[in-house]
């Protein structure tokens, strides 16, 4: 299927030729004509999918023609609620990117700066509104956001505003929409809460999946480095130096953890940054930036900062603690390896995240190489997450307890 079989605008045709699409992406093939038909949708499909296109393009197309070339003051038509700063700042500028040649207003709005500008954006009449939780919430408990005339209602990165605690949030968005609006939902992983959110608040969805989410890119090569929880950080300096990684994005499960990776390699001279929830918006864009820029070779971060980042042709994927979600490890490594692009994911176990990756080596079914030869491996055997537990030292417990009781029991009887 081509972009020219999708019936959309001339003006849509002309921004997503010029940005080299020719043939949709599989969610975009599937979402944008359930999405044009106007039905409620769930979109299930691993980050770097176009799954930010999938539901851009027909909710630009539907606006175009709704509101044509009017320049009067307008009312939002359409509410994106992402998770993070990042991610809506991205949503936002592919939003600019596919409506270029339309007559329709943008607004991208975040805590942690000044609402003032946002203020008086909204002042001014927006069709299209991106927006994090509790900035949504709060400016409209001020009186400058009215959703009353909302066509669109889109939930991007589901999962991870589940995970980050925002579902009281998104109910009470949900609250202020009109009731005959059209809800997109979309979602890297498809966990059963988010299943049971879109049987509240969407109305009779199709259900779109591509890529399951147990499933990683045949064009990742995935390593497995076993490796004692205080070494971690010099395997990970002794890879970067040793095999010449770079661009590479490693993978913190804590805010701190990712601080303290970063101040261990600039100790030994490499070129780090981290970036989470705790840095300001300008601190994380400009960290971002130069990680884009190649100005910093490695880059730090936590999960939920990570969705934000949209980076082409990433060459590498560091593990450096292993996701207690295994879903959240098939994300994770499908930052590398992205349309048609070689990669390679590198995950760091240490002894106490060894069930973590047995979750993940049961989810994946993938045989992923362990690499043994290196300076700083298990102190005893690597484990085999294929293998059965040795159960036989239960079962002689058991009948050596029987054998006692027994004995008890006879000498209570004589």
């Amino acid at each position: 299927m081509l972009f020219e079989d999708l019936a959309l605008s001339k003006s849509i045709q002309r921004a997503v030729f010029e940005e080299g699409y020719t043939n949709p992406t599989p969610i975009q093939e599937k979402a944008i004509p359930v999405i044009l038909a106007g039905t409620d949708l769930v979109g299930c499909a691993q980050t770097g999918t176009g799954k930010t296109a999938a539901f851009a393009i027909p909710i630009i197309h539907q606006l175009h023609r709704m509101v044509g070339s009017s320049k009067k003051l307008k009312d939002i038509r359409t509410l994106i609620v992402t998770p993070t700063r990042e991610l809506a700042v991205q949503i936002g500028e592919s939003f600019d990117t596919y409506g270029k040649y339309t007559n329709l207003r943008q607004l991208t709005i975040f805590g942690g700066v000044s609402q003032v500008p946002q203020v008086d954006q909204l002042k001014k009449g927006i069709d299209i509104l991106v927006a994090t939780p509790g900035r949504l919430l709060d400016l409209h408990k001020q009186g400058f956001i009215n959703l009353d005339h909302l066509h669109h209602l889109v939930l991007d990165e589901a999962d991870q505003m589940l995970d980050m605690g925002f579902i009281n949030d998104v109910k009470k968005i949900v609250k202020l929409t009109p009731a005959n609006r059209q809800t997109l939902l979309f979602s890297a992983t498809m966990p059963v809460a988010i299943r049971e959110l879109a049987e509240t608040f969407l109305n009779q969805p199709q259900y779109v999946s591509v890529t399951p989410v147990s499933s990683t890119a045949e064009t990742v090569e995935q390593r497995m480095y076993f490796v004692d929880k205080g070494d971690k950080r010099k395997l990970l300096y002794h890879l970067i130096r040793n095999e010449a990684i770079a661009d590479v994005l490693v993978f913190s499960r804590t805010k701190h953890g990712a601080d303290n990776v970063v101040k261990a390699l600039r100790k030994q001279g490499v070129a780090a940054e981290a970036i989470h929830g705790d840095k300001s918006q300008n601190a994380r864009q400009r960290v971002l930036d130069s990680f884009k820029n190649k100005e910093v070779g490695v880059l730090v971060a936590t999960d939920i900062a990570a969705r934000g980042i949209d980076i082409d042709q990433l060459p590498y994927v560091i593990n450096f603690d292993l996701p207690n979600v295994p879903e959240t490890y098939v994300h994770r490594i499908g930052r590398t390896g992205r349309a048609g692009n070689g990669g390679i994911a590198i995950s760091f176990c240490s002894k106490d995240e060894e069930p973590y990756w047995k979750e993940i080596h049961r989810l994946i079914k993938v045989n992923v190489k362990t690499i043994n030869d290196h300076p700083y491996p298990w102190k005893d055997e690597v484990p085999n997450p294929d293998a059965k537990p040795d159960l036989r030292h239960k079962k002689k417990e058991t009948n050596s307890r029987k054998s006692e009781n027994s004995k008890k029991n006879k000498k209570r009887w004589y």
